[in-house]
């Protein structure tokens, strides 16, 4: 299925009259074992995976390298600690919670400038974009409005990088500008 979703992503960016190239596929590896990772996706040569969890993501591969969730000042302050022991600086994105929904973690679009400013201040995290999941829905056109808000703040903000849609809505996220694409579902049928 990753060669679908790769042309799936290749369509929506030329609807919009987009590069193909500035759009990332991080192919969501959720609850698979690693013979199926390297089955599905591995095996066509895609290397940019990602984890809800990072306990189960280091069970299966080294490293962590693009932090999505980065919501709270308290998780940015840990980061800065935990990079500061390490020698180390933990790319990050802006999880930020567009819908506003209760059953979602995301700081609110109202505190994103002032999260954004106090995580830019640490030396051991950077701040690479930011990142929204829509409401479920059947249909992918409602989370159009999301993944433009997330777009306008971005630009507010000047962080380019935008990590929005998943398997049911994807297409509409490119259409809007992601720079990053979370599939995991679509990926593993």
């Amino acid at each position: 299925m990753l060669p679908e979703v790769l042309h799936r992503i290749e369509a929506a960016c030329a609807r919009v009259g987009r590069d193909p190239s500035g759009v990332t596929l991080v192919a969501i590896t959720k609850g698979h074992d690693v013979a199926e990772i390297r089955r599905r996706i591995l095996a066509h040569g895609h290397r940019v995976l990602g984890e809800n969890r990072v306990q189960e993501w280091q069970q299966k591969f080294a490293g962590v390298e693009l932090i999505h969730s980065l919501d709270s000042e308290r998780l940015a302050d840990a980061l800065e600690a935990e990079g500061a022991k390490r020698g180390m600086t933990f790319r990050t994105l802006l999880q930020v919670n567009v819908a506003a929904e209760a059953s979602k973690y995301g700081a609110a679009p109202t505190d994103a400038a002032e999260l954004a400013r106090h995580v830019t201040s640490l030396p051991h995290v950077t701040l690479e974009g930011l990142m929204t999941m829509a409401p479920y829905s059947d249909d992918p056109e409602d989370a159009r409005p999301h993944f433009r808000e997330l777009r306008r703040l971005g630009d507010t903000l000047a962080l380019p990088g935008l990590s929005m849609g998943m398997s049911g809505d994807f297409e509409v996220a490119v259409e809007e500008g992601a720079t990053w694409v979370r599939v995991g579902s679509a990926l593993f049928r």
